[in-house]
């Protein structure tokens, strides 16, 4: 794959992450809604390893919710991006 295609995929999984991203679900999803229902959701709640940076998807100093989802958004695909990239390149070697 060329860097051209690599580039091209990036800027198409930033352009959805920066669209897509506000549209998430605010509700639970199904395993946490049935731990809820079940009333054990509680039980799995354990302290945090390190604090998150951007807890909740709220991006420190941005006012908007839509616009601080669309730069978690951003952040992730980057950083997961980065991820694949770099392992994609140990892997070559």
């Amino acid at each position: 794959m060329n860097k051209r295609n690599i580039i091209f995929g990036l800027l198409i999984a930033l352009l959805l992450a920066i669209l897509l991203s506000p549209f998430a679900s605010p509700w639970p999803d199904g395993l946490e809604k049935v731990a809820e229902d079940k009333g054990f959701l509680e039980k799995g709640e354990v302290q945090p390893s390190f604090t998150s940076p951007i807890p909740d998807y709220s991006w420190p100093g941005i006012g908007s919710e839509k616009i601080a989802t669309s730069m978690a958004g951003i952040i992730g695909t980057l950083i997961v991006f980065g991820m694949g990239y770099g392992v994609a390149a140990l892997l070559k070697k």
